[in-house]
């Protein structure tokens, strides 16, 4: 577990390069407004090619795919590192993705494959407690190396984390249930991989180009109905389309991109409040914002464990539906925040709302895992990535655009600009926080889809 948490842990610890951009930005003399390539060439790569390379995992094996992960990786983070332009450090970060994609679609498979299936969700939250930490150091190790190195510290540290794993993966298990057999549909893969690109780059566009970024969606969303023909008739299926029969299981992967829609929603907007509203350090703002992501690696192996006693019965959903009712109530209770808000009054939301996520997340890889064939371990980890991710972005596009609109019309009500800020906020936050809640309400109205569905 030891040296899968240590080759995970380089993907959420890519928060750090967030606050490396300024400095990017000077180091390159690029506009402001290019800096999003770095985080674009990054995220829209791996997410494409999850859940092919879970694909492979399955077929060639989940430790062999992590390793090339970890190598591909170490090149990445050096070619980032010594990137004489701005282009070849888009490349360089797309080299990233790549890696990052082979890391994240088998570590779930990897995490499972060392315990017998009834120590599964203990394994799980082990595994999922690197997100919460990798989270929660980022951003305050990255603001030190940056200081005191420049931008290029961002990529370095992570080079030895990886190098570390790498010289430990003699010591992983081997072990991995049964393979599956066939060959690899490459075809599917190239689909599966192009609507997932453009859906993603197209919530990007929809904020700058509404024309643009709806016909970059609806080519993704062709791309992806013919994968899902493709998938259907297909004797050995990238993602098993079987499962989605089940209402509850599309349910529950649906709600992954809500809930993760609306956990955003602090990351991007709490920022701009403590810096507005409040006279707290930066510093002090930081350790603020890593409470959420410290409530998430509390609640991940905790979680775990509860899932393992099977209290009351209740399975992975119900724990799933407690966690997103958390989030939901969590974010309406950041709404309220006014001038003069005190520490423990953030605090305490932030963590329960890190709770909620932490929570969350493990059981949707519960439930998936679970569901899914024993063989098909690295394409479950993947799909609960991918919706997981797809809620980040969106909640970044919709946010935004939310909070932005509802800014300008106070200030078009005549409201002085903190009155219009404050306003917004709240309105945002009540969104998100409301519209989860709305959401879960209408889904209780058949209660099987997060009582016993799992078990």
């Amino acid at each position: 577990m030891l040296v899968i948490g240590l080759g995970t842990l380089i993907v959420p610890l890519d928060t750090s390069v967030n606050i490396a951009f300024p400095d990017i930005t000077s180091s390159f003399a690029i506009p402001i407004t290019d800096i999003q390539w770095v985080v674009l060439s990054y995220v829209l790569i791996y997410v494409a090619l999850l859940l092919a390379f879970g694909k492979l995992g399955d077929l060639f094996g989940h430790k062999r795919i992590f390793l090339i992960g970890l190598a591909v990786s170490a090149l990445a983070f050096a070619a980032c590192a010594l990137a004489p332009s701005y282009q070849w450090l888009l490349g360089a970060r797309v080299l990233q993705g790549i890696g990052a994609a082979f890391v994240l679609s088998c570590g779930a498979a990897l995490a499972t494959a060392l315990f017998p299936e009834s120590g599964r969700s203990r394994a799980l939250g082990v595994y999922t407690m690197m997100f919460g930490i990798g989270a929660a150091a980022g951003p305050s190790l990255g603001g030190f190396m940056v200081q005191a190195w420049g931008w290029e510290a961002v990529f370095w540290f992570r080079l030895p984390i990886c190098l570390a794993a790498l010289v430990a993966l003699p010591w992983l298990s081997d072990a991995q249930g049964a393979r599956r057999t066939g060959g690899f549909d490459l075809s599917g893969a190239l689909l599966l991989a192009l609507g997932l690109a453009a859906l993603m780059y197209a919530l990007n566009r929809l904020r700058v180009d509404p024309v643009s970024g709806l016909l970059i969606a609806l080519l993704g969303t062709l791309a992806l109905a013919v994968f899902v023909r493709r998938e259907i008739t297909a004797a050995e299926p990238i993602v098993p389309m079987a499962a989605f029969r089940r209402l509850d299981f599309s349910v529950l992967n649906i709600f992954n991109t809500l809930v993760m829609l609306v956990g955003f929603a602090p990351y991007l907007i709490v920022p701009y409040f403590l810096v507005r509203v409040t006279d707290y350090s930066l510093a002090t703002s930081g350790l603020i914002l890593a409470i959420s992501a410290v409530g998430q690696a509390i609640a991940a192996p905790l979680g775990g464990w509860l899932l393992s006693q099977r209290p009351l019965s209740l399975g992975a959903s119900a724990f799933a539906l407690l966690g997103a009712v958390m989030v939901a109530l969590a974010t309406l209770a950041i709404a309220t925040w006014s001038e003069g808000v005190t520490i423990a009054t953030i605090a305490g939301p932030m963590f329960m709302q890190g709770l909620g996520l932490g929570l969350f997340q493990l059981c949707i890889l519960d439930v998936v895992t679970q569901r899914l064939d024993v063989r098909d371990r690295g394409v479950a980890g993947s799909l609960a990535q991918v919706s997981r991710t797809l809620g980040v972005v969106l909640g970044a596009t919709c946010l935004s655009l939310i909070f932005a609109h509802l800014r300008q019309s106070g200030a078009h009500d005549g409201l002085d600009e903190m009155t219009a800020f404050l306003a917004a906020y709240r309105m945002t936050f009540f969104i998100a926080g409301g519209g989860l809640l709305l959401c879960l309400a209408l889904t209780l109205m058949r209660p099987r889809l997060w009582f016993n569905a799992d078990q």
